[in-house]
């Protein structure tokens, strides 16, 4: 990346972020755009992809808070008029050189601020390591799976070196080599006024290298789309919606950069009689009239286990929760939560016979209790 680079491309704008962004708002605004614009979800879209390349450049300079701050101080210093030496008005009689070496030879000047922005070392600048892309996927569970936690395969596409070439971008049986205009360096200096900016070697386009005979693969990029398949553990009780990241499991990094992450984000079946809250599965168990005026023992299903039985309260009333501890989701810890169980009195539609007689004969026995009583006066006094 050259010093013209810095100065005149505003990473902010390429996000759509304030310059007083947190890290994690860039961050947010970061994962939405990429899944927008991967190439894997816009096949044979150039504009797409060279969106996402910006997008990417973006994020790897204001993601890193060491970088973002050289950026800042560099956009702020030579960008927007912030810094213009021989400008209207004045002739300046002193070396600007002080200004990247340090006065007295004893350091501190602005060089030590862009050295590390700009890869200027003192003998040279050399091409540095590039951390890999993050990759985002996405994986879509059982209810059981998510529960009990699953090992699944994921297939991801991603940019890593040339496998024709092992990233040379010459043809196999052939090298390439230095580029005589930048002599490997990848960037060469030009004068504008008293400063000299770095800019890409149009020769090798910043390789550093020269490739006479073109790989057949990647055409002497020296990167290809790899695809790969994964076995990925996901762990129990992971939730619908839930983000995982696998450090160092996304696209190869350049240069002996570090890989990027991948980012899994986790959909979760329904089940056909279980639901979740949290660490909690929930289910509704019918009970009969009986059961809920009478009260008993009623047995209850568990997920991927033998039932278990609960006692229901006499004069247990529709939607009453009860709870079998331990028949829950796993949680990070090992442990399990608990079985929230909601009764649902199930009234018949059709009723004959001694059952009939039987209703009629309680409903002459109950005709002094009127439920709905309580209701009426607190009506009237209101």
């Amino acid at each position: 990346m050259s010093t013209k680079d810095y100065v005149e491309k505003d990473y902010y704008k390429v996000l759509g972020v304030p310059k007083d962004a947190t890290a994690a708002e860039i961050k947010k605004t970061y994962r939405k755009l990429a899944r927008e614009f991967h190439p894997d979800a816009n096949k044979g879209d150039a504009k797409a992809e060279e969106r996402f390349k910006d997008i990417s450049e973006a994020y790897d300079v204001l993601s890193d808070e060491k970088r973002r701050k050289e950026y800042d101080e560099a956009r702020s210093l030579f960008g927007n008029g912030g810094f213009r030496p021989g400008g209207a008005g004045g002739n300046y009689n002193f070396d600007f050189g002080d200004l990247f070496s340090g006065s007295g030879g004893g350091g501190g000047g602005l060089g030590d601020v862009f050295g590390g922005l700009f890869n200027r070392g003192g003998g040279g600048r050399q091409a540095q390591p590039r951390r890999g892309a993050d990759v985002e996927t996405e994986v879509t569970l059982s209810f059981v799976e998510a529960v009990d936690g699953a090992t699944v395969p994921l297939r991801m596409t991603s940019q890593a070196p040339c496998r024709a070439c092992a990233g040379t971008g010459a043809k196999s049986g052939t090298t390439p080599r230095v580029c005589p205009t930048c002599v490997g360096a990848g960037t060469v200096s030009r004068g504008q006024g008293a400063f000299a900016l770095s800019d890409p070697c149009r020769d090798c386009k910043g390789r550093g290298m020269i490739v006479d005979d073109p790989c057949t693969v990647c055409h002497g990029s020296g990167r290809a789309s790899s695809a790969r398949t994964m076995q990925v553990r996901i762990p129990a009780g992971v939730q619908d919606g839930q983000r995982i990241r696998l450090k160092g499991k996304g696209a190869q990094g350049e240069r002996g950069g570090q890989p990027g992450d991948l980012y899994v984000t986790v959909h979760v079946d329904a089940h056909p009689v279980f639901g979740r809250k949290a660490d909690n599965l929930t289910v509704t168990v019918p009970v009969t009239f009986p059961e809920a005026a009478l009260g008993g023992t009623i047995e209850v299903p568990t997920l991927n286990g033998p039932a278990v039985k609960l006692k229901l309260p006499a004069g247990s009333a529709n939607g009453l929760t009860l709870r079998a501890r331990g028949k829950g989701a796993t949680r990070k810890d090992g442990t399990r939560g608990d079985l929230l169980v909601t009764v649902e009195v199930v009234v018949p539609k059709h009723v004959t016979g001694d059952a009939l007689s039987a209703l009629e004969q309680y409903r002459e026995a109950t005709a002094s209790d009127d439920p709905r009583a309580a209701l009426f006066k607190a009506a009237e006094g209101a």
